[in-house]
């Protein structure tokens, strides 16, 4: 198969261009390494070192034999060139991650939300765009988020998986009916992936492009079997407040003796998944693409459900890592269930890598390998929900 990894030079793309191509499917990058001018930016690394693309593609070849394309192209900016790229080389899939994915960067300041939004959202509707224009059957699977849901769903029912049978009241009585689950972002990043759910419908119905929409869980761990070949094909580990996400950042913070540092009470319910069954569930998703026709298919992408005071205790367990309670920047609840279905990927043949002691360690190993690396004036969050959260009374209190 022929596919089209965009935005694959980044924290989930390169381990699934990397995991795909070692299956023997023919792969290209599409990237405008974005991601690396944000670390610059920023003024902060990913604690592990990331060599330039060209030397990772080359350093694969070398490895294993297998060749990856890259095309240095911006999927927002440059419509003509996408295009072109699709009638030259004729994608059978294509698998979409090429968007800014940091809720707490896309509530920095005016200028990331704009820049999430004009990003996000252009990116995807030139992709689909592209593909209804050529004709071509490509089928599309995309990263969405689980925050398209938001964390308000409440009862014992479970979130279903994208959508939701509800009925309607008509004079000759109730009719059921099957809409998108209500969207319920909690910043600009999970408000473009609602957007991208309509662009989805319509696109499918307008054009049958077929589509298969993942709902992923927080991601966690940082390396697969492929980036565990050499150093130079070693996968992102960010840290930072903006990009770092929950369980990579207390590792890393017991690395280099800092508090897990927890926002608010740690009563907020996420849904997580390892970097290695990301990758196992894109392939899943292009093995298994909807019909044309079809509404677009919807995955929650998600293996274990925990409260983040749950995986801080965990870890101070294993590591002796203290643990401080700071305020939450963000606009939640102060304790939320979350029960969601995933019934989806476990049918397809998923089997869960689930969260285990021997795999903390294997990458509490690599945050005590690179700790030196590590700018300990990033770790905190700055990004805030609203102007004067900062000082806000309730806020200090949570």
């Amino acid at each position: 198969m022929k596919v089209f990894v965009l935005g694959g030079d980044g924290f989930c793309g390169w381990p699934t261009a990397l995991h795909l191509s070692d299956l023997g499917h023919d792969v290209t990058i599409v990237d405008n390494l974005s991601r690396r001018k944000i670390d610059v930016d920023l003024e902060v690394e990913s604690l592990t070192p990331i060599a330039p693309i060209g030397e990772r593609l080359k350093v694969w070849k070398e490895l294993t034999g297998n060749e990856i394309n890259f095309v240095h192209l911006d999927l927002a900016e440059e419509y003509d060139r996408l295009e072109v790229l699709f009638r030259e080389q004729r994608p059978d899939a294509v698998v979409h991650f090429g968007e800014q994915r940091a809720a707490p960067y896309s509530m920095r300041d005016s200028s990331t939300k704009r820049y999430t939004v004009d990003n996000n959202v252009r990116a995807t509707h030139n992709v689909l765009v592209a593909i209804a224009t050529t004709g071509l059957d490509i089928a599309m699977v995309h990263l969405g988020t689980m925050g398209v849901y938001g964390y308000g769903w409440s009862g014992t029912a479970p979130i279903p998986e994208g959508y939701l049978t509800v009925k309607v009241p008509t004079p000759d009585g109730e009719i059921d009916r099957e809409i998108l689950h209500p969207a319920n972002p909690g910043s600009v990043y999970h408000m473009t992936k609602t957007l991208d759910q309509l662009l989805f419908a319509f696109y499918s119905s307008n054009d049958q492009v077929r589509i298969t929409d993942l709902h992923q869980g927080i991601v966690w761990g940082t390396q697969t079997s492929q980036t565990a070949l050499d150093e130079r094909l070693i996968n992102r580990f960010d840290y930072d407040g903006d990009y770092g996400t929950v369980l990579n950042r207390f590792l890393m913070q017991a690395a280099i003796g800092h508090p897990l540092t927890v926002h608010g009470t740690g009563g907020q319910t996420r849904a997580f998944i390892h970097i290695r069954d990301t990758v196992r569930c894109v392939q899943i998703a292009l093995e298994n693409p909807p019909t044309r026709g079809d509404k677009p298919q919807v995955f929650n992408q998600v293996t274990e459900v925990y409260r983040v005071r749950e995986l801080a205790e965990l870890i101070s367990k294993l590591t002796g890592a203290e643990i401080a309670n700071l305020p939450n920047p963000r606009r939640e609840a102060v304790e939320n269930e979350l029960n969601v279905s995933r019934e989806k990927f476990l049918a397809l043949g998923l089997d869960p890598t689930k969260l285990s002691e021997g795999l903390l360690e294997e990458a509490r190993d690599i945050a005590l390998r690179y700790k030196d690396r590590a700018d300990t004036t990033k770790i905190i969050a700055r990004s805030v929900w609203r102007q004067g959260m900062e000082t806000s009374p309730d806020l200090m209190k949570s």
